[in-house]
């Protein structure tokens, strides 16, 4: 086969990838988009004398490249450069699964079946992606999904990593079937026929479960009544350029218009309040803080979130964190801070701040070793540099009724074990605070919408979620998208959630399915360096 034939071949699974993506792809075309890198692998095997060691590797790329581009081509607008690095170094780390997954066939199954290491090497990958310094879970493949949760109801027990294995696992299936039809039953012992009704049955199996579970669902009835404000301000130029006064000024129109005392949580996104040198020390003595205090005495059964920028001082005698930045000309310390305000009548403020950073942005990796590293940090408004983080996962509490939130700001609400790290902890409600303008009207602030459905499932949690610009909306426990607000409109919803109690198995045991994939890769991986050393060190002849 000429190598031309063997490149097409990649870029057409890169395209059925794409095209099943949210927001505009059908996610059932997953389940066939893999056959044509599998047979990339399979034939550079059967051919391994006509191809370089790396073949998979420089093959398996171009469409891995072509997968990212037309999903997350949208980061350019925030970035151009980040965009640009993001994508091909995530192309880079996906085409480096396929040439490890072709090493340890070569060493370990000798060529010979072994297509089972495919989804554990890749659901590894994922599963660093959500782990590492570079962490861009962005296209783990069960994402795909987030737009029929009819389908995926069981992803409260298995999480995202369910449907990576689902899909892989059709795709072997179908690949084997493939290979029985074109090579004949004798030649491969296998029987096609029942291989491919084998994988219509891995689809459907857990199809049929999922809309029964769908169908009878149903919440307890535990009612909290939820404000959601949309700002609609300008990341580009009023967010960061009009003062903390005027902000608030817009905020408290649209909470005056869209509620009343009874109103139990009014949500807001992060970064509304960008006051300069709010430190956590003396709260008090912001401006905005005490705007927002005084506005709040207006309803008094009511807590409000809300984002801001804030600072800890470190005291001299105090341990400094990776993060920490030294004050210029000084031999003082400080914390930057992407922080949620949660404030009530009841209780001192309590903080919350943001704990998966963005890459590049708020988190630069190898600042503790490489500190010039932080002036790479790319500018879009706001503090920037790596920021301070939580080390634990703690809801706010409010008094009146006894009820825990979980507070998930803007990237942290695509990281499935680690929201459920807040419902372990007693979180009855998620909400997502954001600001997708950065991308404009693209896939991508639709595409963060649509993850949001994936924790409401996976930890049957009502997600209330309030984005700067758009899309904000409420989604119920079985995943529904509920009152979705349109783009670049300056609006506010109400509506009455459930809130619930009940852990699911997910919440309880994480992402089991690729710790398992983790350690099975590492020893496959022993196994084959052990073997590769082995068969080299023979005497030829």
């Amino acid at each position: 086969m000429k190598k031309i034939y063997l490149l097409l071949l990649s870029l057409l699974s890169g395209g059925l990838i794409a095209a099943a993506w949210p927001m505009n792809g059908w996610p059932g075309l997953l389940f066939v988009a893999f056959l044509p890198f599998l047979f990339i692998e399979d034939y550079i095997s059967l051919n391994h004398h006509k191809y370089s060691i790396w073949a998979p590797f420089f093959f398996a790329f171009p469409g891995l490249l072509l997968w990212n581009i037309l999903t997350t081509y949208w980061i350019w607008n925030s970035t151009a450069v980040g965009g640009v690095v993001s994508i091909l170094l995530n192309s880079l780390l996906m085409a480096f699964v396929f040439q490890m997954v072709h090493l340890i066939r070569s060493n370990v199954f000798h060529l010979k079946g072994g297509y089972w290491i495919f989804p554990v090497a890749w659901m590894a990958f994922e599963y660093l992606h959500l782990s590492w310094a570079l962490n861009w879970p962005w296209l783990n493949l069960g994402n795909a999904f987030s737009m029929v949760p009819q389908w995926i109801q069981w992803y409260e027990y298995t999480g995202t990593f369910g449907g990576s294995l689902w899909i892989f696992l059709v795709n072997i299936l179908f690949f084997y079937a493939l290979k029985g039809f074109i090579y004949g039953r004798r030649t491969l012992r296998v029987n096609p026929v029942a291989i491919l009704l084998s994988a219509v049955m891995v689809i459907g199996v857990p199809i049929i479960f999922s809309f029964y579970r769908y169908s009878h669902y149903k919440e307890k009835d535990n009612p909290v009544d939820v404000l959601v404000v949309q700002p609609n301000n300008d990341p580009y130029s009023e967010q960061y350029g009009l003062r903390p006064n005027e902000i608030l000024d817009r905020v408290y129109d649209l909470i005056r218009a869209n509620s009343d005392t009874a109103v139990d949580f009014i949500v807001l996104p992060e970064s509304v309040i960008q006051e300069r040198n709010v430190f956590e020390d003396r709260l008090m003595e912001s401006n905005s803080v005490l705007s927002v205090v005084d506005f709040m005495k207006n309803y008094p059964q009511t807590a409000i979130c809300i984002g801001a920028a804030t600072y800890k001082l470190f005291r001299p005698e105090e341990p400094l964190s990776p993060s920490a930045r030294q004050i210029p000309n000084t031999d003082q310390f400080y914390d930057a801070y992407n922080t949620i305000y949660y404030i009530d009548n009841y209780s001192s403020i309590q903080l919350y701040h943001k704990s998966k950073l963005t890459p590049g942005v708020e988190a630069m990796p190898g600042i503790k070793y490489l500190p010039f590293i932080e002036n790479l940090a790319l500018d879009l408004g706001g503090t920037v540099g790596s920021l301070g983080t939580d080390p634990e996962r703690i809801p706010f509490f409010n008094i009146p009724n006894g009820l825990k939130v979980a507070p998930s700001i803007c990237y942290e609400s695509i990281f499935g074990e680690f929201m459920s790290g807040f419902v372990k902890n007693g979180a009855e409600v998620i909400f997502v605070m954001t600001n997708d303008g950065w991308w404009k009207n693209t896939p991508g602030h639709r595409q963060h919408m649509s993850y949001s459905v994936l924790r409401a499932i996976e930890t049957r949690r009502s997600v209330a979620r309030s984005a700067n610009t758009g899309i904000s909306c409420f989604i119920n426990q079985r995943g529904d998208i509920e009152q979705a607000t349109p783009y670049w409109a300056r609006t506010a919803i109400r509506q009455t959630i459930n809130a619930n109690d009940t852990l699911t198995f997910y919440v309880k045991h994480g992402d089991f399915i690729a710790r398992i994939s983790v350690v099975t890769l590492m020893a496959m991986l022993l196994i084959s360096i052990v073997r590769g050393i082995i068969s080299r060190s023979k005497p030829i002849g």
